[in-house]
């Protein structure tokens, strides 16, 4: 299934590599959906954590090291990384000439929307490293140029193209739920979203689907690759990261998202990502100053 990386890959990715100066992670403009970084890293950058996203990513120069479900993986440059929600992982670099890698977060919701009009379930693929130059390509269309926003045409096209590759990788999907059970898992996945910042009770989320907790539970799990508990965690930091970009104290930050205190808040954001608020803070960057390669 796997298809061997060419030169039109590798020369793209040259295109993409930059003097390593020091440790830092850029981020781009945010779509509903997805999340986009370019690392850069020497030594360990994050502890074990767990995402309830798709990590898709591409390593772009060194040697990407990383434990993940029982065994440790290393990619090298251009091949594609696959990392299914509530995987726990860590990563940092391979060896002492540093590492840089492209990223992109896709929420399952996404991916499920999409293959939900193909009657598929969630794809599992079984290994996170791929040498696949067309998956690297297909990636690269929304990674290259990390300083501009996607538009709706671009994502919808590129949704279509992921679910693609994944699928042909997959050893086989879940199964797919029936029309009313996605539904009333998209009924409290919006619920949660619009409570994000409170604590939400399996009451009310009954009352809003109409299935009884643990129904609702299994259908979640199923459409989203997480639990309602875990989703509503996860949009709470997603919040607190972008009032931290925004430079708001922690204090001020964890008492706006639903923690309890920044203790609570640096416990949390280290489970989900890795590493503390502070760090993730000092290790961001702006956008690049110029666009780095053309879609």
């Amino acid at each position: 299934m796997s298809q061997d990386l060419d030169s039109t890959a590798f020369q793209g990715l040259e295109r993409l590599c930059v003097e390593y100066s020091a440790d830092g992670i850029t981020t781009a403009p945010a779509y509903p959906g997805i999340e986009r970084i370019e690392a850069q890293f020497r030594g360990n950058a994050f502890e074990p954590h767990r995402h309830d996203t798709y990590a898709l990513g591409v390593t772009i120069k060194g040697v990407q090291a990383f434990s993940y479900r029982g065994e440790r993986r290393f990619s090298m440059p251009g091949q594609v990384i696959v990392l299914h929600p509530d995987e726990e992982h860590d990563g940092g670099a391979g060896t002492n000439d540093g590492l840089q890698y492209r990223m992109l977060y896709l929420e399952p919701a996404l991916l499920a929307e999409c293959l939900t009009r193909g009657k598929v379930g969630l794809p599992f693929v079984d290994e996170p490293v791929i040498a696949d130059a067309v998956f690297a390509e297909t990636l690269l269309a929304a990674l290259g140029e990390l300083d501009l926003e996607l538009d709706e045409l671009f994502v919808a096209d590129f949704t279509v193209r992921v679910a693609g590759r994944l699928a042909q990788h997959a050893r086989t999907p879940e199964r797919p739920l029936g029309y009313i059970a996605w539904r009333r898992a998209r009924l409290a996945r919006d619920y949660l979203e619009a409570h994000s910042t409170r604590t939400v009770r399996s009451g009310e989320l009954e009352e809003v689907t109409g299935l009884d907790r643990f129904a609702l539970a299994r259908h979640f799990r199923a459409a989203f690759a997480t639990s309602p508990h875990r989703y509503l965690l996860m949009r709470r930091l997603q919040q607190a990261r972008a009032m931290i970009c925004a430079g708001l104290a922690l204090s001020d930050v964890a008492a706006a998202t639903g923690f309890a205190d920044q203790s609570h808040l640096n416990r949390h954001f280290k489970k989900a990502y890795g590493m503390t608020p502070g760090q993730w803070a000092a290790l961001r960057r702006g956008f690049p100053p110029a666009p780095i390669v053309g879609r």
